[in-house]
């Protein structure tokens, strides 16, 4: 597998991004409409926001690529009208270098749901880590802390992991994504009989 990213690969992972920045724009209403329940519940929907990255690195499956479509998603939402303002690219640039950093510590091998999960909660403590520096956390109690914290970690897990996992999948059972990726010798030879 050639390591560097293409032109190609860019262009897929811009416009998976740019997919996912509408996504992240429709997503904001179902966020708000859980919040006045209380209890921090809207904090589960909260990995839809992180699923740009995951989605894109197992699709293409190459270094950068989570943290190309992060930023680029954010950028999406951003020129769509976010009404968070220019803290969604802050937050998309942290969200996907989080997410990028637990794809390098496999070196770029594993695919599958455990690392997609994993990288959907590394997206959601950078977020958490810029909620932090933003102040507004220390006006919750400490119980009301927990909850935000296991919701939006449990929601990025579902999501940005799972959920991500379960669309790939769905894409590759299609043959969509063949084209994404080199033909190993194997599938070369199976394609020549």
């Amino acid at each position: 597998m050639s390591k560097g990213l293409k032109l190609t690969d860019i262009l897929v992972t811009v416009i998976i991004a740019l997919v996912f920045g509408i996504v992240y724009k429709i997503w904001a209403p179902v966020y708000n409409v859980l919040a006045p329940f209380g209890l921090q519940l809207q904090e589960l929907t909260y990995g839809m926001w992180f699923i740009a990255a995951t989605v894109a690195y197992l699709l293409i499956r190459k270094a950068g690529v989570a943290f190309l479509a992060e930023v680029a998603a954010a950028s999406g939402e951003f020129l769509v009208g976010s009404e968070y303002g220019l803290m969604v690219l802050i937050y998309g640039v942290i969200q996907g270098l989080f997410a990028e950093m637990v794809f390098m510590a496999f070196r770029y091998k594993r695919f599958d749901v455990l690392v997609a999960s994993l990288a959907g909660a590394a997206a959601g403590v950078g977020s958490l880590l810029l909620d932090l520096f933003r102040g507004y956390l220390f006006d919750y109690v400490w119980w009301n802390v927990a909850l935000l914290v296991s919701f939006r970690l449990i929601g990025a897990i579902l999501l940005a992991g799972v959920l991500a996992y379960v669309l790939v999948k769905a894409l590759e059972a299609t043959g969509v994504t063949s084209l994404l990726r080199p033909v190993s010798k194997d599938d070369y030879d199976s394609l020549r009989q």
